[in-house]
């Protein structure tokens, strides 16, 4: 099954990068901007609680496709290429085994449990 979802995950990427293409902005854009969701995971500093939200809230592939579907529908390039960019880190991250975050702990994700195995 880990196998399948990865796979998955791989075409959700693909998709991602996909609708990026289909934005009028340059690849430097996407390349530049690609890890930049990754800064939700300050929210770490604060609690386990505040950093689980911010994490999934910048890491949840329906938001997403909400946000490119607005600046799809609205005319908003800006938003479409936002989108787009959340959509295919997300789907990256998933491939590597970084899920959404539970409360309790960074670790502890809808994928499983990632990082070091405690002995």
């Amino acid at each position: 099954m880990k196998t399948q979802l990865q796979l998955e995950y791989v075409a959700f990427l693909i998709l991602g990068v996909f609708a990026f293409a289909h934005t009028e902005f340059s690849w430097w854009w996407f390349a530049g901007l690609f890890f930049a969701p990754d800064i939700s995971m300050l929210g770490y500093a604060v609690n386990n609680k505040v950093g689980a939200f911010c994490y999934n809230l910048f890491h949840h592939l329906g938001i997403a496709i909400l946000i490119y579907l607005a600046g799809t529908f609205l005319a908003l390039p800006y938003l479409q290429m936002i989108g787009a960019i959340l959509f295919a880190h997300s789907a990256f991250d998933r491939v590597l085994g970084y899920g959404l975050k539970y409360l309790d702990s960074f670790q502890n994700t809808h994928l499983g449990k990632i990082g070091k195995k405690k002995e």
